[in-house]
């Protein structure tokens, strides 16, 4: 009697109808396959809390044998993203093997959790002194940041990669803190979004770090804009560098003709406006391997760079 008791209330419709919505809900929750998310319900007995660990755990798993199987194969596409404010800035670059991938959802969460993590790291883990003070991270030092929920970086990208089925790597990171109220910091990316916004991602990025009395129209993203868009080698000095013949062949960035305005130069554009660049950093996606990165040699996350 009691064995057809709790058979028909397991066979009621509505038993079936909670079931369902209990599968329905895992689902919509964790983003994981309905088969994946049944099976999960099963072995636990409707737990929904304890499937979902378990689902998450067979998914890192994964997402790890994954990485370590896909790791080996070229990743040069993806995205770099920039988030800043007046006195932080971060610069981040995530890479994918195709432009597809990019363009996923998933990759967008992603890039975005990288950069909120490098920013709350230059708000919280640089130490003043000089004008700015700056951290490059590089792939492994990158992935052990934190992003908002907890997790690490490279689990959250081992579960990308899991979910993919194609290698990805998360490059590398420029951290920036500004140490005084008169040092600005701005951030751009191209393609640029619609509306100016403290969070973007595109192909090419950059930050820069600047003074400019505040009575004056600020033109920090428009010389972020003219950096991405003319590729300066370095700021350049008057009294010891020289304007190039050709100005398309320029790459100094103080004699570069004005992007937004090409009947000036930059270094008309700061007298103009009254601005003073300390320092800036451009990143195009996919520019260089990692293997074969140069800049910054690997330091632990306790070292800084500064600018005295």
């Amino acid at each position: 009697m009691i064995f057809q008791l709790i058979r028909r209330i397991h066979t009621s419709p509505v038993y079936k109808a909670a079931e369902s919505s209990l599968l329905a809900k895992l689902r919509k929750k964790t983003g994981y396959t309905i088969a994946n998310c049944k099976k999960a319900l099963e072995m636990h007995n409707n737990d929904a809390d304890k499937a979902e660990t378990w689902l998450h755990e067979q998914a890192q798993a994964m997402g790890w044998a994954k990485a370590t199987k896909l790791a080996g194969r070229t990743a040069l596409q993806g995205l770099v993203a920039v988030k800043f404010d007046k006195n932080h800035g971060a610069l981040v670059e995530l890479n994918c093997e195709t432009d597809f991938v990019a363009k996923n959802d998933k990759f967008q969460k992603t890039i975005e959790d990288a950069a909120i993590a490098s920013f709350k790291f230059a708000h919280t883990k640089l130490q003043a002194k000089g004008p700015i003070t700056k951290m490059e991270l590089d792939s492994e030092q990158l992935g052990t940041l934190h992003a908002e929920g907890g997790k690490k970086l490279s689990e959250i990208l081992a579960l990308f990669i899991g979910s993919v089925g194609e290698n990805a790597v998360l490059r590398r990171a420029e951290c920036w803190k500004a140490n005084s109220e008169d040092v600005k910091i701005a951030g751009y990316t191209h393609p640029a979004p619609s509306s100016a916004s403290d969070y973007s991602s595109g192909k090419y990025g950059a930050l820069l770090a600047y003074k400019q009395p505040n009575d004056v129209e600020d033109i920090g993203r428009q010389l972020c804009q003219h950096i991405v868009g003319c590729a300066p080698t370095k700021i350049g000095d008057k009294e010891k560098d020289k304007p190039a013949k050709n100005s398309d062949d320029e790459t100094c960035l103080i004699f570069q003709e004005y992007l937004l305005d090409p009947s000036y130069t930059i270094e008309e554009i700061l007298q103009k406006h009254n601005v003073e660049i300390i320092d800036y950093v451009r990143f195009s996606c996919g520019e260089v391997p990692e293997s074969c990165m140069p800049g910054v040699e690997k330091q632990p996350l306790e070292t800084v760079q500064t600018l005295q």
